[in-house]
């Protein structure tokens, strides 16, 4: 098949969706695709990326980026490619450009839906009461755009029940997004050098690491872990809480550390390359995240695939990833957290088994299995005749 993939977010932007897309051309190309990526400009792309071409953009909301709706240049080079099928990721820019050649070309559309964006609106909306106008203005928006596809894939459950709710009408595949189990395994790494990346980030060789990857955002609550580590870390001397990404409530995060006199103990170390990210899961000593707004949580599986238990808040997206007594546990409320932490941290016999059953249970989401899920959504919407695809 020849695929088109149309994203407003790709590697080497660090996020889920920029993951997804990266490692969904490569896996089908491995299995004999032919994955040409629409997506927009990048100051830090310096090569050829083979298949990948850029729109100009303008950035907006922090890193994310906004590219130009339509490119009459590419829209002819698009039409020679002879596509057998076009997939969007994003519902904005590059996804409205990929739904109208989907169109042009009257060929099928597949959409995957990453992101839930009533979760987002308080970047738009500064005043409070104007928010419920805009998060029906966001289900709004994703139902018109998924009700637009042929077919619709989602990473969890959580994710189709709410495109269900919103009034969607399509078919919805569930297919968690998968990673590169062996770039995490814990195997490619000597102790040597993770004591020198946890020395370089100024933790002590007998220090005990809570981890953090992914954006620092007001969606994402970590002010929640902050609050309930407060006391936890005044007592236990020996813990760091590293924190590796960046975002627009850094600031705000770094006052609140402040604020609760733990800044000794909590390291914002920044956003790090995607090559190297997996590098920085070998430090920790447990995974941490208080988020109610993942769709599927890819840091959740990396951190497991590293051997790494994952201590996060209950949501619905964690069925099947994080669960208790076997790879992690889930929260509900400060006290199960620091319950769950101190068994995890204090207890060597127990982390041993997480650490073991974290590995063992992320096979499922392998990028090869992944990548065949799609493959078959694919081959059913192309097999379809198109008289009776959905109306684009």
């Amino acid at each position: 098949m020849r695929v088109g993939i149309f994203t407003d977010t790709y590697y080497p932007q660090v996020n889920g969706v920029a993951t997804s897309t990266f490692m969904l051309k490569d896996s089908l190309e491995r299995l004999g695709h032919e994955v040409y990526v629409f997506t927009t400009s990048d100051k830090l792309v310096k090569k050829d990326e083979g298949n990948v071409f850029r729109v100009p953009s303008i950035p907006v909301l922090s890193e994310r980026r906004l590219a130009m709706f339509y490119q009459p240049h590419l829209a002819k080079l698009i039409k020679g490619l002879n596509l057998d099928i076009i997939h969007t990721h994003t519902e904005f820019s590059l996804g409205i450009f990929g739904r109208s050649m989907a169109k042009k070309l009257n060929i099928p559309l597949i959409h995957t839906y990453h992101t839930i964006y009533e979760d987002y609106t308080h970047y738009i909306i500064k005043l409070s009461k104007l928010d419920p106008l805009a998060k029906r203005a966001a289900r709004k928006m994703s139902s018109s755009f998924c009700g637009s596809a042929n077919r619709l894939i989602v990473p969890t459950q959580k994710v189709k029940d709410l495109l269900l709710s919103y009034g969607v009408e399509r078919d919805i595949s569930v297919i968690p997004t998968g990673i590169k189990l062996d770039k995490f395994s814990n195997f490619n790494y000597s102790s040597k050098q993770t004591k020198a990346l946890r020395s370089s980030l100024g933790v002590e060789e007998n220090d005990k690491v809570i981890l953090y990857i992914g954006r620092l955002s007001k969606e994402k609550n970590i002010e929640e872990l902050l609050m309930n580590l407060h006391l936890y870390l005044h007592k236990k001397e020996d813990l760091k809480f590293v924190l590796i990404g960046d975002g627009p409530a850094k600031n705000e995060l770094m006052a609140l550390a402040n604020q609760l006199c733990i800044e000794n103990q909590v390291i914002f170390a920044g956003e790090k390359p995607w090559e190297s990210i997996s590098d920085y899961y070998q430090i920790g000593d447990v995974f941490v995240s208080a988020s109610q707004s993942e769709t599927q949580g890819i840091t959740y599986i990396e951190a497991l695939a590293s051997g790494l238990p994952v201590l996060a808040k209950s949501d619905p997206c964690l069925k099947g990833v994080v669960q208790n007594e076997l790879n992690g546990y889930n929260f509900h409320n400060k006290i199960d957290f620091l319950q769950a932490l101190d068994i995890i941290l204090y207890n060597e016999q127990q982390k041993k088994k997480l650490s073991l059953g974290a590995i063992q249970s992320v096979e499922k989401f392998s990028v090869n299995h992944y990548a065949r899920n799609v493959e078959n959504v694919y081959s059913k919407c192309i097999s379809v005749p198109h008289y009776k695809q959905m109306i684009i």
